[in-house]
C-alpha cells in the first residue's frame, strides 16, 4: 500500500492502480469514454484527465493510464481539468455529432456550442472497436492505419477481412453509432435535451469538490454564501 493525497485527503491506495482506479475505489467519479474495465487502458479520449501535483509544477495526465505512487498529489476537478474535458467534448462532436453517448456528455459537462468545424466523421478513434475485437473476440480484424488528421479504423487493405465473424462487438461498444434522440439530422450540432445547471463552485472555489460530494454541482455552498451577504445588508 501506498499514500497519495487526492483531493486534499490523504488517502491509502495499492501499489500498481491507475488513478483512475484509485478515483473509483474511494467513490470520485471521473468521466471516461474510451475506457472500459473489461479492456487495456488507452488514454486517448482525454476525459479522464486529472491534475497532479502542486503549486506552479502541475500538469494534465490520463487518469486511465497514469500509474499511482508514492507522494502523488492530485485533483480532479480542477477549474483547469473541467475546461479540458469540455473543450475535448466540444472537439468530439465536431466529429460526431449524432452520437448520444457525446452529447450526454456536452449536457453534463455544460458545453452549449461547438467553436469548430463540424466534420461529421462518426469516428472518434477512441480505439474501443479495436481492442475489443483484438482481446475479447480474439479477431483481430481491424486496427489503425494511418497518422495525423488521414488516421482511421479498417480492415486490412480496407477489404472485408477472413478473421471478422460478424460477431457484432465494434458495434455494440462504439460510443459514436449511438445515435442522438433528433434522428439522423438534427437542426444543431449540439442538442442539450439533457442540459444540468452549470455547478456554481466551479466559478467561486477553482474545483468543484466539497466535503458532500466527490463532484459537488449543488451549488448549495454557493447559494448559502448569497444568501448571507444579503442577509448582513438588510440588517445594516
Amino acid at each position: 500500500m501506498i499514500t497519495i493525497r487526492l483531493n486534499g485527503a490523504e488517502v491509502r491506495v495499492e501499489k500498481g492502480w491507475t488513478i483512475l482506479e484509485a478515483c473509483k475505489f474511494y467513490g470520485i467519479a471521473i468521466p471516461t469514454l474510451c475506457y472500459n474495465e473489461g479492456l487495456s487502458p488507452y488514454g486517448g479520449c482525454r476525459l479522464c484527465l486529472v491534475e497532479i501535483g502542486g503549486g506552479l509544477k502541475t500538469k494534465l495526465v490520463s487518469s486511465c493510464t497514469y500509474p499511482v505512487e508514492e507522494g502523488l498529489v492530485v485533483n480532479t476537478d480542477t477549474k483547469r481539468v473541467i475546461e479540458t474535458r469540455r473543450m475535448m467534448i466540444e472537439l468530439m462532436i465536431s466529429i460526431a455529432p449524432n452520437s448520444k453517448t457525446i452529447q450526454d456528455l456536452a449536457s453534463k459537462f455544460g458545453v452549449t456550442k461547438v467553436r469548430f468545424k463540424i466534420r461529421n466523421e462518426e469516428c472518434i478513434l477512441c480505439g474501443l472497436c479495436v481492442r475489443i475485437c483484438r482481446e475479447q473476440m480474439d479477431g483481430k480484424a481491424i486496427g489503425f492505419q494511418n497518422r495525423g488528421y488521414k488516421r482511421k479504423i479498417s480492415t486490412p487493405f480496407d477489404i472485408r477481412s477472413e478473421e471478422c465473424r460478424l460477431c457484432g462487438g465494434c458495434i455494440y461498444i462504439c460510443p459514436a453509432c449511438q445515435l442522438r434522440c433528433q434522428g439522423p439530422q438534427p437542426d444543431t450540432a449540439v442538442c442539450n435535451a439533457c442540459l444540468t445547471m452549470d455547478p456554481t463552485c466551479l466559478d467561486h472555489y477553482d474545483e468543484l469538490q466539497c466535503w458532500m460530494y466527490d463532484a459537488g454541482r449543488c451549488g448549495t455552498c454557493v447559494r448559502e454564501k448569497t444568501e448571507k451577504k444579503k442577509t448582513m445588508k438588510n440588517k445594516l
